[in-house]
């Protein structure tokens, strides 16, 4: 069964909980299945690889693990600070004429400007 998520593939985010508590990074991919997340920079992990034409040396080769995606807050880009994501109908039409649903960040909403995260 497919999750909805408020996680994309693309978001700025940080780290809240976890060894890597406190880093920021982009989000490179999304599994909502699984409920993770694969963040550029968090949660290395070491691969072992035999030799082959893309490493000739073979060896060990540091690599992004997958995260929880409650251990990641999205990063409001007006603020700069972690944010809570909720979802609204926009307010212009799209430009096949949809009124569709965007994210947006909850804590520019509170000063009043809603900054729009798609």
């Amino acid at each position: 069964m497919k999750v909805k998520l408020k996680l994309k593939k693309g978001d700025n985010v940080k780290v809240i909980a976890g060894d890597d508590k406190g880093k920021h990074g982009k989000v490179l991919e999304v599994f909502p299945e699984a409920n993770r997340a694969i963040v550029e920079g968090i949660n290395m992990v070491t691969k072992h690889t035999k030799p082959n034409s893309k490493f000739p040396q073979g060896g060990r080769i540091p690599r992004e693990a997958s995260v929880n995606i409650s251990n990641l807050m999205v990063i409001c880009p007006e603020t700069g600070e972690p944010t809570r994501v909720g979802k609204m109908l926009s307010e212009k039409p799209s430009k096949d004429g949809k009124i569709r649903l965007v994210r947006y960040s909850k804590k520019s909403k509170k000063t009043g400007n809603i900054k729009v995260l798609d």
